[in-house]
């Protein structure tokens, strides 16, 4: 197959727009996507100035999606004095698997110029991971424990970083994984939080343009600039950028009802090319409308206190992380 836009070999063809590329006007595509990302949800906010700068975290695991993100936002942002990268990395305790990907992002930044910061499960709370999946003591699935804790680092650590914004690496797949999730579960409370939270754009728009989320006061907030490229032509990416990804499944990833998900969104996407974008434009008008009912509004969601353990926002006494952790130290 030749490339639609010069005549070329093509190395993909998507389906979902018909077109095929070449390396070159594929590699552009995908940059193009991610910076009208962050046009279109504001990221860059008016004020931004070299002399007060926004702080953008970035959170990288060294898998294709956090590499390809950040290597992307540097290239785009790396003579705008307005903005400043960081990139913030989580070793859970997986042996093996985690080392090799702490290469990777050690070998990405030093290549970039970013600033690298790296943290553990081990030393922010005594625990491995390999050692939480044995011992296990809530009956959970590995990943239900990783999740509480690698939120809870992420946001302490942009917090601490000095971070206006936490830039993570969700693709296509992922958030529309997510959106069929919760769609399923009938959590509307959800869809407006997923709104708020990482979806809806910065800025405060006029009447009849797209709703912007509404700000939080204990959390950084999120964005996914990368939401909008499928995981496939991540991968691509990754490989034909020669970018050092670390593209390999953890090891105590059992995730069932995410997996089955997946599946059938595979299935889908097979026979109806651009299910997955579909789902997304219509969840997003979703969610904003649960948002402005159940999101953190005025007469919205419950306030959020302090955890008595650790002072981390929660709506309970003791947040999960520290009722996971006590569970875990009596095991």
């Amino acid at each position: 197959m030749d490339c639609d836009k010069c005549g070329r070999e093509a190395v993909m063809n998507a389906a979902y727009s018909g077109l095929h590329l070449c390396e070159d006007h594929f590699l552009s595509s995908v940059d193009k996507r991610v910076r009208r990302r962050v046009r279109e949800d504001n990221l860059v906010p008016d004020d931004a100035t070299p002399e007060e700068p926004e702080t953008w975290v970035v959170g990288l695991s060294g898998g294709k999606d956090s590499v390809v993100l950040t290597d992307i936002l540097h290239r785009t942002f790396e003579r705008d004095p307005r903005i400043e990268l960081v990139a913030l990395t989580v070793h859970e305790g997986i042996e093996g698997y985690r080392d090799e990907s702490v290469a990777a992002c050690e070998e990405l930044t030093a290549e970039l110029g970013v600033r690298h910061e790296l943290v553990s499960y081990e030393e922010e709370f005594g625990v491995r991971m390999d050692d939480v999946v044995e011992d296990d003591p809530e009956n959970m699935a590995a990943c239900a424990y990783c999740g509480v804790f690698r939120r809870d680092v992420l946001s302490r650590y942009a917090e601490e970083l000095g971070a206006d914004k936490l830039l993570t690496g969700h693709n296509l797949d992922d958030e529309a994984q997510t959106a069929l999730m919760n769609f399923l579960e009938g959590d509307l409370a959800q869809i407006a939080k997923h709104f708020d939270a990482s979806l809806g754009g910065f800025d405060e728009r006029g009447a009849g343009e797209d709703p912007t989320r509404e700000a939080g006061d204990h959390f950084v907030p999120r964005a996914k600039p990368l939401r909008d490229v499928p995981e496939k032509e991540v991968a691509l990416y990754a490989h034909l950028a020669d970018l050092p990804a670390h593209i390999t499944e953890c090891p105590h990833a059992s995730e069932a009802y995410r997996g089955e998900i997946q599946s059938l969104l595979h299935d889908l996407e097979e026979n109806h090319p651009g299910t997955r974008h579909s789902i997304m434009a219509g969840y997003e008008e979703l969610a904003a409308l649960a948002a402005e009912e159940f999101g953190a509004r005025e007469g919205g969601s419950a306030d959020l206190g302090k955890c008595e353990q650790c002072g981390a926002a929660t709506t309970r006494d003791r947040c999960r992380k520290c009722s996971l952790l006590d569970a875990l130290h009596a095991a």
